[in-house]
This record gives C-alpha cells, structure tokens and sequence, in this order.
C-alpha cells in the first residue's frame, strides 16, 4: 500500500482489510520482538508490521433499527401522545444492529437491569462488511 495515500486520509485497500482482519495476532510488532521506533513511515511500510490497535480508540455510532414506515406530512402533523405508526417489521423478526449507518448484525431485544439491550443471533460475516464499507 503507498503511504502517500495514508498520509492524504485515502481510504484503505479492502485488500489490505481484510489481511488485517485475517492475520494472528502474532504478526504484531511488539510479539516479533523487532520492537521498531515510532517513525511515520516505518509504521506503514508493510502491513505485516501494522496492527489494528491503532483503530481501537476510533469512536462509532451504534443504532438499532426496530422497523420503518412511511408517513405523509399530513399524518406527521396530526401526530400525538398515543398514536400508533405501523412498522414493516412483524413483531418477533429480529431488531437491526447498524454501526456508522452499516448493517453490522442482528438481533433481539432484551432487558439489561431497567435498560434495553440487543443479544446478537446473526452477525454479517467481516468479508461481507468489507465490501460493504463507505
């Protein structure tokens, strides 16, 4: 990969992606035992020699997505407390899990204490969330 479309924030081979995603964790750096100096262009210089830790810390919008509808201005605007806007989804399907606007898995609701969660049943395999990004 050239690390001039690293410094110039290009997206990412899905290539090299997926080599990240499918390569042990033994191919780090720091369980090499060639610990490297933190030079911009030796940290890019190879995948192998890359990690995923840098991404880590990047921070991502979760949602889950009950169902949809579509609605004419007209209903919007009678809207109140109590009134009732049919879904596309059947009670019991499984709730959308969405991460950054991307279908990432899917799921059921559930109580967590007082709070809703998700219990993931079916998650989107990484090569095909990989040809799905931006």
């Amino acid at each position: 990969m050239n690390t001039d479309n690293i410094r110039n924030n290009a997206k990412p081979d899905p290539d090299e992606i997926k080599e990240l995603l499918d390569s042990d964790e033994n191919d780090t750096p720091a369980s090499s035992g060639n610990q490297e100096t933190s030079t911009p262009t030796a940290s890019f210089s190879s995948p192998k020699q890359r990690g995923l830790e840098f991404l880590y810390d990047v921070p991502l919008q979760i949602s889950v997505e009950v169902g949809r509808s579509k609605i004419l201005l007209k209903d919007l605007l009678k809207m109140g407390e109590g009134y009732v806007i049919e879904l596309d989804k059947l009670a019991g399907e499984p709730l959308d899990l969405y991460v950054n606007s991307k279908l990432i898995a899917k799921g059921e609701a559930v109580m967590v204490g007082d709070k809703f969660g998700i219990r993931l049943t079916e998650v989107v395999s990484p090569s095909d969330r990989i040809e799905h990004l931006g």
